[in-house]
């Protein structure tokens, strides 16, 4: 679902701003604080420091400035890295997740381009399809009109060839009868001329 997924991505990309923000914030505090460590080092007033620092109970040796600078500010220098390659790390991960998003996205989108044609298609594909029943039930209704007006035909020359087929053979007995009559009328009349 494109909607969760935007919902997701935004609250994603909340918390990446958020991480970035709180990393930035901790390089850029720490960057001060390890500037003025250094400073510190620099004029010589790194002896001071290194009396308010408490010596680990098992080390007994004398402990020395570290070639001008503290163990504090290798601590500093690690920290500022470790949160630079966080922020490296949460700004790669942004990215790949917006690609990730932007190919759902798109995904998501070109699938609802096809359901939609396929929608559109079907659609299309049953109107046209009603628009042929309607035109094929018109042709039925029109033949069926044809047919009953050829049966009411069909009944019309019955009633009047079947006469004559039924008096056929009277009518040409009574023809025959009436042809030999007249041959024999006129073989009379010519006999008599």
């Amino acid at each position: 679902n494109v909607k969760k997924a935007s919902q997701l991505r935004e609250k994603e990309n909340g918390e990446f701003q958020t991480v970035v923000a709180d990393q930035r914030a901790t390089q850029s505090i720490l960057l001060k604080a390890l500037t003025r460590l250094q400073d510190f080092y620099v004029k010589g007033k790194g002896s001071a420091l290194v009396l308010a620092q408490q010596t680990p109970p098992v080390q007994f040796n004398k402990y020395s400035n570290n070639k001008g600078s503290s163990p504090v500010v290798g601590l500093l220098e690690q920290i500022i890295e470790d949160s630079k390659a966080l922020e490296a790390d949460a700004t790669k991960s942004e990215y790949q997740a917006q690609a990730d998003y932007e190919k759902f996205v798109k995904d998501s989108t070109d699938l609802i381009k096809q359901l939609t044609d396929m929608v559109t298609a079907k659609t299309e594909a049953t109107a046209a399809a009603k628009l042929e029943t309607a035109n094929a039930e018109e042709d039925l209704g029109s033949t069926n009109g044809e047919l009953e007006s050829l049966a009411a035909y069909n009944a019309d020359l019955h009633g009047q060839c079947d006469f004559v087929l039924k008096n056929f053979d009277i009518r040409q007995k009574a023809r025959l009868q009436e042809i030999e009559a007249i041959q024999a009328a006129k073989g009379i009349l010519s006999g008599s001329a």
